[in-house]
């Protein structure tokens, strides 16, 4: 079987297109679509997309277990409208990541102190 998120992201790393990289988020991010007039929510076993009537549809991936969907970034930011991403920004979901090295990446400049330098 084809590791296809991993064609996508090494695409991504050697395209330099960040368009094709995946954004996780919690399945619970479609309740707000699902409940309001005006939208609808429409599925295969694997993919999804969300419609606003005479507005914008955004396509998103299924993950095994259906508690999490995912979307390209490039998509979010295409065909979202800006109103939407603060919704969709509160249903992100990420991988274990160093919560250091991402404060240093967000606050440049900052002092990281987490223990002595050393080969690995």
């Amino acid at each position: 079987m084809t590791d296809f998120a991993g064609v996508a992201y090494r695409r991504a790393l050697t395209g330099r297109d960040p368009a094709l990289v995946q954004v996780s988020f919690s399945a619970g991010v479609l309740e707000r679509y699902r409940r309001s007039p005006g939208y609808g929510v429409t599925r295969t076993d694997t993919i999804g997309r969300v419609r606003r009537e005479s507005g914008w549809t955004l396509d998103f991936g299924i993950a095994p277990g259906e508690e999490q969907v995912h979307v390209c970034l490039g998509d979010l930011f295409d065909r979202l409208p800006d109103a939407e991403l603060d919704h969709w920004a509160a249903h992100v979901v990420t991988l274990p990541l160093s919560d250091r090295y991402v404060q240093a990446k967000l606050q440049r400049g900052s002092c990281i102190d987490d223990g002595d330098l050393r080969p690995w």
